[in-house]
């Protein structure tokens, strides 16, 4: 195998969640208790590409601590009774490298639990290691704690893993430990994200098809 590791982002990386969970779970939101406030699904994808889904909510919607605390609960019960699917082909990707012997860890912003519902009601593998919205908030990506915690469990070098996302705060954590990175183009055609993640990233790949070719080349 090319990695020992391979290291997934969850939303719009291995299940299509943004345009069919989080966004219409965000206007549902915003439309009751911040009206004012108006996103389209694209602006919404830029704003968790940079700055992020905390400094987006706090800075951009004008959430307070607390009312982003009840936007996380909001959110939580909403994800509850909406499944998103399994890209076509990723289901392939993570079994055959479950198959070689490899290793299957997922860094994510979404709950431990929830990602683990994903992937059973989506017949995936079960993942070695989860790190979700759950870690303290220094722990979460972008932080390379989730990544050093996993060179550290299974004595693993940098260039043993692989990181698979499609935002810029998994770039920013594999940059931080040395750890290649390979980015998910396959959630969008946003031109300010592809330009980002082909300018930033040595290895982008724009469907599932090109990633699985080239990962088991």
């Amino acid at each position: 195998m090319k990695y020992p590791c391979l290291i997934v982002d969850h939303d719009d990386t291995v299940v299509n969640s943004t345009a069919t969970v989080h966004y219409p779970c965000f206007v549902e939101y915003t439309r009751r208790y911040f009206p004012d406030y108006h996103c389209t699904l694209k602006e919404y994808f830029i704003k968790n590409f940079d700055p992020g889904v905390v400094a987006f909510f706090r800075d951009e919607v004008g959430m307070s601590e607390a009312q982003m605390r009840h936007e996380q609960a909001w959110w939580n019960k909403y994800v509850q009774s909406h499944i998103p699917q399994v890209y076509p082909g990723m289901k392939d990707i993570l079994w055959e490298q479950k198959r070689r012997g490899g290793l299957l860890c997922v860094v994510s912003h979404s709950l431990r639990e929830n990602i683990l519902r994903d992937y059973r009601e989506n017949a995936l593998p079960e993942p070695d290691l989860v790190f979700g919205w759950e870690c303290p908030a220094p722990q979460r990506k972008p932080s390379p704690w989730p990544l050093e915690q996993i060179m550290q469990k299974y004595r693993l070098q940098s260039d043993q893993l692989l990181v698979l996302d499609d935002l810029k705060p998994g770039y920013d954590m594999a940059h931080a430990c040395g750890v290649p990175f390979a980015a998910a183009g396959w959630a969008n055609d946003i031109p300010e994200i592809e330009r980002f993640m082909r300018d930033s990233c040595e290895l982008y790949f724009k469907t599932v098809v090109d990633f699985g070719s080239w990962l088991f080349e």
